[in-house]
């Protein structure tokens, strides 16, 4: 049931201000009511003033309540329901190369060094309780569990604009939100190579196992999200093992590094000297493929260093050595393989130039992916050269590229089995907190009709007497806990599984109407108050 407009009066003595909320029995609409919790010390008392933000089409209207009632009574008053009804979960709000250009993303992008710090600005936002952050050069994503989705949303997409200083309307135009079991998909998708530029490519998985190990021990990266990126690494292994995905080319780039790792006698980069001419997109694909096949060490010819400089410092684990133009032919005496990818609209290498090199120990290969070609053809008739151009690709291109969208194909079923096993062991977790709220409703009871025994039995009731009511009342309490706790445990020997708990858990929640109970949403709300001080 859907409620709009719904519209509150607060009368002073003298003044009176009109709110406006907008909310459903799930959410609030946070767009026009912004909750901020303020707070302060004063000696050994603090007080808490929350203060309300309102704004309509024409105006903003803010109220401030000093009364005695503190933030989290007003919480519990006002947005209680609206908080507990809307489960905790797991979103991602991001940019990639699918929806945002370059300009934004490099904006957007975290060193490694201020991932920690990332991770805990994120969780000490009101409605952020986890967070993970994976950026590269390809993406910017946000992973994070939120009290709630709607001010989650906000609060992240504030926060990445606070930090980049893209003004949120860019950040909003760009981004992409996904939430719960497509949010869990779509970081399994990334992990497993199919959301790449590159179909299937393998440093994803590296960057996503990166992410775990950055986080370990930082606060906020905690269950739900640690699981998260430990299952999705899990998957991508899994994906690539079961479908070889990561075999064959889809992009010229790629297909020109697979063909000449075809071609070496090791079939391996680690001991041929390699040759890169040109810095540019294509140049620069290739350079990344070959760091993806193993090659650690490769000399860069361009007519300028700035570009070599840049992708050195984006893959400074690899040995990259500039060399200008004018030393192009001295270069090529000594490597073993050279990739041509330049814009050259006339010969780099003619047949009478190759002839004039020295030999090499093994058939120097000339991979040309230049358009113009920058390669003579009649290399290839010189015993110790060969010459492969762009059109000796596009075979292997297309043919390798319908083989990995076959792959793909099979790898979302295996995505869909790990995404269903996923949300089975999240939802497991929720037993947690479902047994905390039981077990705090039962005491409440406990404890409220005990006071009301003692208060007729009189003062006179002895320690003793007062310790055995006690004791009764607990025991009676945990006699008639002991079934509905047995029944939100796995226990497959005694034939309660997943499935069956999780629907114990629901039903215990609409039979004790524990989900309007608000202690952990207090421990929370709470919790952050009291770090903000600190």
């Amino acid at each position: 049931m859907m409620i709009n407009n719904v519209h509150t009066n607060s009368t002073a003595s003298s003044s009176s201000a009109l709110t406006s909320v907008s909310c459903s029995r799930n959410h609030v609409n946070f767009d026009s009511v912004t909750m901020r919790t303020l707070s302060c010390d004063r000696g050994s008392r603090r007080c808490l003033n929350l203060r309300c933000e309102v704004r309509s089409d024409s105006d903003s209207i803010s109220v401030s309540n000093s009364s005695s009632i503190s933030a989290l009574e007003l919480l519990k008053t006002s947005a209680a329901e609206r908080y507990t009804k809307e489960k905790s979960g797991i979103l991602v709000v991001g940019l990639s190369f699918h929806t945002a250009p370059v300009e934004i993303r490099e904006k957007l992008s975290i060193p490694e060094a201020e991932l920690p710090q990332a991770i805990n600005e994120l969780c000490e936002l009101n409605h952020i309780e986890e967070a993970a952050v994976l950026s590269t050069c390809n993406r910017m994503e946000i992973y994070a569990v939120a009290l709630s989705q709607h001010r989650g949303v906000k609060e992240i997409t504030e926060w990445m604009s606070k930090v980049s200083g893209v003004p949120v309307s860019d950040v909003r135009r760009h981004q992409f939100l996904l939430y719960e079991k497509e949010a869990t998909k779509h970081l399994f998708e990334v992990s497993a190579g199919l959301d790449s530029l590159v179909l299937g490519e393998g440093q994803i998985l590296s960057q996503v196992k990166h992410v775990v190990k950055v986080g370990q021990g930082v606060t906020g990266f905690d269950r739900k999200i640690s699981g998260l990126f430990k299952h999705a690494i899990t998957v991508g292994k899994r994906v690539r093992t079961e479908t070889n995905i990561s075999s064959g080319s889809v992009s010229v780039s790629s297909a020109a590094v697979e063909l000449a790792q075809m071609k070496i006698p090791e079939h391996s980069y680690d001991s041929v000297n390699v040759l890169v001419v040109g810095a540019g997109k294509m140049g620069k694909l290739v350079i990344k493929h070959l760091i993806a096949k193993g090659c650690k060490k490769m000399v860069v010819v361009n007519r300028s260093e700035d570009r070599v400089s840049s992708i050195r410092e984006e893959f400074n684990d690899v040995e990259i050595v500039y060399q200008p133009f004018s030393e192009l032919l001295s270069c090529a005496s000594i490597a073993d393989v050279i990739f041509t990818c330049t814009a050259s609209e006339t010969l780099l290498f003619t047949k009478d130039q190759v002839s004039a090199l020295p030999l090499t120990i093994r058939k120097r290969l000339f991979v040309d992916i230049s358009v113009p070609r920058n390669v003579e053809s009649s290399v290839s008739d010189l015993e110790t050269n060969r010459v492969f151009n762009v059109d000796d690709l596009k075979e292997v291109v297309e043919a390798n590229k319908k083989d990995r969208l076959r792959k793909a194909a099979e790898a979302q079923l295996i995505i869909s089995d790990e995404v269903r096993e996923f949300e089975a062991w999240k939802d497991s977790l929720e037993t947690v907190p479902t047994i905390k709220k039981l077990r705090a409703y039962a005491e409440r009871i406990r404890a409220s009709e005990m006071e009301k025994c003692l208060g007729k039995m009189g003062t006179d009731l002895s320690k003793k007497h007062q310790k055995a009511i006690h004791e009764l009342s607990k025991g009676i309490v945990n006699k008639i806990l002991h079934g509905p706790m047995q029944h939100l445990r796995c226990d497959e020997t005694e034939g309660r599984y997943l499935n069956d708990i999780i629907e114990n858990m629901h039903a215990l929640n609409r039979i004790f109407g524990l989900e309007m109970e608000i202690s952990i949403l207090e421990d929370k709300i709470r919790s952050k108050i009291e770090k903000s001080q600190v």
